[in-house]
């Protein structure tokens, strides 16, 4: 039983990391997309979506999170704020797989609009919805989940084809190949929901601490530092976003000498 408790105070603190780096990471992607304008298209619009949804869903879940651990107490005890919260973590959770789609925030909202009708009027639970996704129920919400992660391998199969059929007709080695496939698909991965396939299994089945350690650490390692993988993937290390960057020191540099070097020149009408 010590061992179990050890293995969840553990995972107490890999959620505690995961969300306030997630979070944080979230925050700095969203700037950086408003800061410069020339990101400012229909593309990088998508990303900014997903960032939004992303980041309102890791915000919850840190705040529940703490009042949870911190015995604070102060959500669970109102019942109708924690099922506020409740509904918006999981509203943003809908809109992230959705936005994958390119489906918006108009689906997610039918589908919770649905969920939460039948948890009001169609489910008789005791305090906060408690256990609320052990009820076949959840399924409302799971099952166009689920579906959007079967399509999401699916399409990643296919680019990974795509990608190493490309790479064959060009001169690049062998080894290069593999290595840009199997990264593309280490990237990608954690953006599919697999933390979601995870919570699928019943941690009960477990009958050894370290079988549950390893479901347990690594399914909220996923999920927490879920968040961190998106800005990464879609922002710190996007192509665009770094070009944007150099234009905008490139320029700002420029702008900087005509201003000391010709006082007269007007430079409003520069944009950047």
């Amino acid at each position: 039983m010590t061992g179990c408790l050890d293995i969840v105070e553990r995972t107490r603190i890999i959620e505690l990391v995961g969300l306030s780096l997630s979070m944080f990471s979230l925050v700095i992607s969203l700037i950086i997309f408003y800061k410069y304008r020339i990101l400012r298209n229909n593309r990088t619009k998508i990303h900014q979506n997903l960032f939004v949804a992303t980041t309102i869903q890791v915000t919850t879940r840190l705040l529940i999170y703490i009042d949870e651990n911190l015995e604070l107490t102060v959500i669970s005890d109102m019942e109708y704020l924690c099922e506020a919260g409740i509904v918006l973590l999981e509203y943003t959770k809908t809109a992230m797989f959705m936005w994958m789609f390119i489906e918006g925030w108009g689906i997610p909202l039918f589908m919770i609009m649905i969920w939460v009708f039948v948890m009001l009027f169609g489910v008789v639970t005791s305090g906060c919805w408690f256990l609320y996704s052990r009820l076949p129920h959840y399924w409302i919400l799971e099952g166009p989940r689920y579906a959007v992660i079967i399509v999401n391998i699916i399409f990643l199969l296919n680019i990974i084809r795509v990608l190493v059929s490309k790479l064959q007709q060009s001169r690049t080695s062998e080894i290069e190949q593999v290595r840009k496939a199997v990264r593309a698909a280490v990237f990608l991965l954690p953006l599919m929901g697999i933390a979601n396939i995870l919570f699928i299994v019943d941690y009960r089945i477990f009958k050894k601490a370290w079988k549950f350690a390893l479901w347990s650490y690594i399914t909220y390692f996923i999920t927490t530092f879920q968040g961190f993988f998106v800005a990464v993937l879609y922002c710190f290390l996007n192509e665009e976003v770094r070009s944007a960057k150099k234009f905008n020191t490139r320029y700002g540099n420029f702008c900087t000498k005509l201003t000391f070097q010709e006082p007269n020149i007007r430079i409003e009408s520069v944009t950047v």
